[in-house]
């Protein structure tokens, strides 16, 4: 009757050192797991806000803006267009190739 007495409170013991360890096991995961939630959180406003600012930044009058200052870039106009014409030699502020072969039947166009 002893032995059995001994065996069982080995077993109570083992499984209540068992038993606080998985609630121990268990209260870190949740502590791991609400540090990412947190954390998801947070990357989820700076990434709103990273996509505001790339909107912000890619406005049209932005981008002209920027156009005109740092690159010195000017709007087309015919004054300063050149077109070019397959097979043949750039033509200065003339019509398009495409213009002039178009009424000469559509095997011209290529």
């Amino acid at each position: 009757m002893m032995r059995i007495n001994l065996v069982l409170l080995l077993a109570l013991v083992l499984s209540g050192l068992y038993l606080v360890g998985v609630q121990y096991e268990s209260r870190r995961v949740f502590t791991d797991l609400d540090r990412a939630r947190t954390e998801a959180r947070r990357l989820e406003a700076e990434g709103e806000r990273l996509e505001v600012q790339k909107r912000a930044a890619a406005t049209p009058v932005r981008v002209e803006r920027l156009a005109k200052d740092k690159l010195q870039m000017h709007p087309a106009n015919p004054g300063i267009t050149t077109y070019v014409a397959q097979g043949s030699v750039v033509r200065k502020n003339a019509a398009p190739a495409s213009a002039t072969t178009a009424a000469s039947g559509p095997e011209s166009v290529r």
